[in-house]
C-alpha cells in the first residue's frame, strides 16, 4: 500500500513559484513543518519525496537500481544522451566502469602540477589591496585545468574552447531546470542558441579526437586519450557522440561546481581570521591536515549543490515508515542534512576542526552525492581544491574582513557567494 510523507496541497506551479523564489529557506520551513521526510510537487521533478534522515539517506543510496535509478529529467537532457547523468541500469555501470581509471591517484598525482601551473598564472592578475570577486578568477582556473587534464586541447582548439564553453555550460546550467520544448522552437530562444553551441562544440571535439588518433595515446595522460584508448568488456570502444557527451559531462561536473566552492572557501576564511591565519602556517610548514579539512567544512558550510535524488523505477520503495510509488522522485536536501543539528552541532557554525582527522560520514556530509551515482570527479574536485587553495594560501595575502556574509546566489546549478567571493589581496 502506498504512504506518502505529508506536504503543501498546493498546486505544482504555486510550489514551483515557492521553490525558485526561496528554494533554502522553503525547503528548512517546509522541514520544519512536516518532518525530516515530507512530500512535494513542483515542475521538472514532478511528485517527489524530499529526504533529510541520514537512515533514509543511506537506504536510497544503497538500493539497486531495480528499485531506484537515475532521474528522468536531469542534467543529461543538456549533457547528451551519452552522459553519465542520461544513462541507467546496467549501461551506466557499464559506462562508468570506463571513467574510473583516469582518477586514480596515480594520475591525480600527475595532474596536480597543472593545477598550481593554472593558480599561479591566474594570481599574477589579481589586483593589489582593492576588492574583487574571486568567483571569474576560479571558473578560469577549473575551466582551463579540465581543457589541459580532460580534453587534452591545445591550439585553435583550446582556444575555440576557451571561448565557446563558459557560454555553453551557462546557459545549459539555467536550462537544466526548466522543461524542454516539445516543439522546435527556433533558433533564437535559449534552446535553440543551446544547441547551436552544441553543435559547434561537436565539431571541435571530432577534431580533437582526430589528433588524438594520430598520436601516440600512451605518451597523453589526458582523459580524452584514454577515452579513445579505452574498451568495454566485449572489446567495443565508446562512439564519438559518446565521447563527447562524457567530456561535456566532467566539464559540467568538475568546472562549475568546484569554481563555486573555491570562491565560497574565500569568502568563508576572509570572515574568519582565526582558520586563515591557522592555514598560512600549516603551508608554512608544509602540512594539510588543516586545509583538507578546511575544504570539507566548505562544502558542508556552503555546498554548491541543494538536492541529488534518484527516481523509483520498482512498483513500490519501502523507505522508514513511507511506500513510495514508482515513478516518484526521492530527492535528498544537501542543505538540509548539513544544517542539521543533531548531526553537525552548532551547523551555522564555520569551523573544519570538525574534520580534523576525521574522515566524513558520506550519508550525512553529501555535496557530491552518493551510492553508484556519486560524482565521479569528487576525487579530483577534491584534489583541485586542495591545490588551489594551497598556492592561494602560500603566494598571497588574503586580508579579513568583518563585512557580513554574502548572500546565495543561484547559477541555475550551483549556488555561488552573492557577490562572487569578494576579495583583497596583498603579494606575500
Amino acid at each position: 500500500m502506498v504512504t506518502l510523507p505529508p506536504g503543501p496541497s498546493a498546486s505544482r506551479f504555486i510550489q514551483g513559484v515557492y521553490a525558485l523564489s526561496m528554494p533554502r529557506r522553503g525547503m528548512d520551513r517546509m522541514r520544519r513543518r512536516y518532518g525530516d521526510t515530507f512530500t512535494v510537487n513542483i515542475p521538472v521533478f514532478g511528485r517527489a519525496v524530499v529526504l533529510s534522515d541520514p537512515v533514509d539517506i543511506k537506504r536510497l543510496f544503497t538500493a539497486g537500481p531495480d528499485e531506484v535509478d537515475n532521474l528522468e529529467q536531469n542534467l543529461g537532457r543538456v549533457l547528451g544522451p551519452g552522459s553519465l547523468f542520461a544513462l541507467a541500469g546496467e549501461e551506466h555501470k557499464r559506462r562508468r566502469r570506463l571513467l574510473v581509471p583516469p582518477f586514480n591517484g596515480k594520475r591525480l598525482a600527475a595532474y596536480e602540477r597543472i593545477v598550481e601551473e593554472e593558480t599561479v598564472r591566474e594570481l599574477a592578475s589579481w589586483p593589489t589591496g582593492e576588492p574583487f570577486p574571486v568567483l571569474p578568477s576560479t571558473m578560469r582556473i577549473t575551466l582551463n585545468v579540465i581543457l589541459r587534464t580532460v580534453f587534452g586541447a591545445q591550439g585553435r582548439e583550446y582556444d575555440q574552447l576557451l571561448v565557446l564553453l563558459p557560454k555553453l555550460i551557462s546557459l545549459g546550467s539555467h536550462l537544466s531546470v526548466v522543461p524542454v520544448p516539445k516543439i522546435d522552437v527556433g533558433g533564437w530562444t535559449p534552446w535553440g542558441r543551446f544547441w547551436s553551441m552544441r553543435r559547434a562544440y561537436d565539431v571541435i571535439i571530432d577534431r580533437l579526437i582526430d589528433i588524438a588518433e594520430k598520436s601516440d595515446l600512451d605518451e597523453r595522460g589526458d582523459v580524452l586519450a584514454m577515452l579513445v584508448q579505452s574498451r568495454y568488456e566485449d572489446g567495443d570502444q565508446m562512439s564519438r557522440t559518446d565521447i563527447a557527451d562524457q567530456l561535456l559531462t566532467l566539464l559540467a561536473a568538475g568546472h562549475e561546481t568546484t569554481a563555486t566552492t573555491l570562491a565560497w572557501a574565500v569568502e568563508r576564511l576572509r570572515r574568519h581570521p582565526t582558520v586563515l591565519a591557522d592555514l598560512v602556517d600549516e603551508v608554512d610548514a608544509g602540512g594539510k591536515t588543516l586545509r583538507e579539512a578546511t575544504v570539507l567544512e566548505v562544502q558542508r558550510n556552503r555546498p554548491s549543490i541543494d538536492v541529488v535524488g534518484r527516481q523509483v523505477k520498482a512498483e513500490r520503495f519501502e523507505i522508514g515508515r513511507w511506500s513510495v510509488p514508482r515513478g516518484y522522485s526521492i530527492v535528498v536536501g544537501i542543505s538540509l542534512i548539513h544544517d542539521d543539528e543533531a548531526i553537525f552541532p552548532n551547523p551555522h557554525t564555520f569551523d573544519p576542526s570538525r574534520f580534523v582527522n576525521a574522515r566524513p560520514d558520506l550519508y550525512r556530509w553529501i555535496p557530491f552525492g552518493g551510492g553508484n551515482r556519486r560524482c565521479i570527479g569528487a576525487a579530483f574536485a577534491t584534489m583541485e581544491m586542495n591545490v588551489v587553495l594551497r598556492t592561494i594560501l602560500r603566494d598571497r595575502t588574503l586580508v579579513p574582513t568583518s563585512e557580513p556574509a554574502e548572500r546565495w546566489r543561484s547559477r541555475g546549478i550551483a549556488n555561488a557567494p552573492g557577490r562572487g567571493g569578494l576579495a583583497v589581496v596583498r603579494p606575500r
